[in-house]
């Protein structure tokens, strides 16, 4: 089996990454995907220059895996967060929303209807049913709101 290794280089390569890549699919979060990239281009690399022996093309692989690794990282730093990366957490796209409160405020609770749906307030104030207010925070499932005193109404995003 070694002797086959040997003889054939890139195709070692090629499958092992093949098989890594094919590993990330499975759901390793990125993990193997910069190995299995690396353990191509050592592959291509073993096909254009069969001379290149097996340490060095360890050594490439290695090199590879690391540079693609801290680029890939770097890329990421660098990315402006956007509201899609919020796309699990609806409530925090609500601060800022205007609506009218369904109910007195009890001990400081109430509720608001937004979009489609009915929310749970809480208000550091007493107000009355219809008073207009403004989210201001999200507290769990509560959103946080203060009367509002003017201004346009901001729509969640997506409704």
């Amino acid at each position: 089996m070694i002797e086959l290794i040997s003889a054939q280089p890139a195709w070692f390569w090629l499958c092992l990454g093949g098989l890594l890549l094919v590993g990330e699919l499975l759901g390793t979060a990125g993990y193997l995907l910069w190995s299995g990239i690396a353990a191509v281009l050592v592959s291509l690399i073993a096909w254009v220059l069969p001379f290149v022996g097996w340490e060095w093309q360890g050594i490439l692989f290695a090199i590879f895996t690391v540079v693609s690794a801290v680029l890939w990282r770097k890329w990421l730093s660098g990315r402006k967060k956007t509201s899609a990366d919020d796309v699990n957490q609806k409530s925090h796209q609500l601060v800022g929303c205007q609506a009218r409160l369904l109910t007195d405020t009890e001990e400081g609770y109430s509720r608001i209807r937004l979009a489609d749906g009915s929310w749970r307030v809480y208000s550091d104030t007493q107000l009355p049913v219809g008073t207009e207010v403004v989210v201001i925070a999200v507290d769990g499932i509560t959103l946080q709101v203060k009367p509002s005193h003017g201004g346009s109404t901001h729509e969640p995003n997506g409704q």
